[in-house]
This record gives structure tokens, sequence and C-alpha cells, in this order.
């Protein structure tokens, strides 16, 4: 029997403990493990074909990042999304993120890689693979804020996106919102190549308030 597509995104890549905490963080994120829902190391571990270890490796990172609380003798427990917490990492992501592509579109940076990531991201968009959408967003914004050169900034960026929780995100599967989301990392890719500062700062500002509004379940 051929592996699972959650058995997939933990065999290709990076080390064991990494894949792990990347696949259940993004079914966290996406709302996919419902909020109280209990997980148990046991029943981690072989639904990812893995040994313990690297799952209870992957449980403590993601307690650091809030996603999941200690339950004694039982597991882990997927905690409350905090709409202020959302509220506060968004702003965070506002202050940095426009600026980094405000400075990568004066650099008319070349990214040959980019144009491929946002068409993952379409497609994963398409299928309604919300574990792919946000590991695919996430790789293409934090190696875009990369070509800004401040390896400090690209640090902070992804560890904020990997803090983000979009609860309202399993709602749009199919429908016109999520695809014009998906359809603006092009529009971003767009505003770069041609050195457009003022387009690229604007169009990710805009991305990031979906974080607050369709993907949170509220409108915009």
């Amino acid at each position: 029997m051929g592996a699972t597509a959650e058995e997939a995104d933990v065999q290709d890549g990076g080390t064991i403990r990494a894949r792990v905490e990347r696949a259940l963080g993004a079914r966290i994120a996406a709302g996919l493990e419902p909020e109280g829902a209990l997980l148990t190391v046991p029943v981690l571990a072989e639904r990812y074909r893995v040994s313990a270890t690297p799952v209870r490796e992957a449980m403590l990172e993601l307690q650091r990042r809030g996603f999941v609380e200690p339950a004694r003798n039982r597991g882990f427990v997927v905690t409350a999304v905090d709409p202020a917490h959302a509220q506060h990492v968004a702003a965070v992501r506002e202050l940095l993120e426009p600026p980094a592509m405000r400075t990568v579109a004066g650099l008319r940076a070349e990214a040959p890689w980019a144009r491929a990531g946002a068409a993952r991201i379409a497609e994963a968009a398409a299928a309604g693979d919300l574990e792919d959408y946000l590991e695919e967003d996430r790789r293409f914004h934090v190696e875009l804020t990369a070509l800004a050169g401040n390896p400090m900034l690209t640090a902070v960026v992804d560890d904020l996106r990997r803090r983000t929780r979009l609860p309202g995100l399993t709602a749009l599967v199919g429908t016109r919102e999520l695809a014009a989301s998906a359809a603006e990392h092009g529009d971003l890719l767009d505003a770069i190549e041609a050195g457009h500062e003022d387009a690229a700062e604007r169009v990710m500002r805009h991305h990031i308030g979906h974080t607050t509004g369709w993907w949170a379940g509220r409108p915009e």
C-alpha cells in the first residue's frame, strides 16, 4: 500500500521531527485538527509511520508555538485560537513584510523559482489541499523575504508565519476567495519583477490582511 498524503509530507526531506512538526502544524493552523482535539504520541507515530521520539519533539515545538498544550498522562490538546494573539501576529507581520517586499522590488531581485512556487500554491488551493497550501505559502514568502538580504528579518518572518493560525481556511475550500488569495502571489511577483515598489508593498499588505479576514472566517 502506498503512503498517504500525510505520510508523504513526513517522508519528503528534512529531519523527521521537522517533518512531523510541519505536517501536523499545518493541519492545526488550517483548522483540520479542531480546538480541544486530543493528540497522542502513539497515534501520531502510527499516522506518520515514525518512532515516538521525533513525535514528542515535534509536539514540544508545537507547544512553544501555542498550538497545543499538555494534557497530563494523556497527550496534548489543541488550544483555542486567541483572536487577540492573531491580531498581534498580523500587526507585526504588517510592520515587516510589506517593507521587505518594497526592498526586494527595488532590487529587482531575480527569483526564477518563485513562479513555480506560486503555481504550486494555486494548485493546492484548487485541489483543496490546505496542508500543502500553507506550507507552499510559507516557503514562498520566506524565500522572497530572504532576497532582501537580512537573515534576522527572514528568521523572524518565518517564525511569525509558523505561529499564524487560520481557523476560517477550511470553509474557503472551493471558493473564489481562496482562489483570489492564491492568485495574489503572481501579482506580487509581477510587481517585484517590474521594480514597482509601491505595488509590491500594497499587494503584500493586502495579502496579510486575509489572516484576520477571510482566513479567520471574517468578511473583508
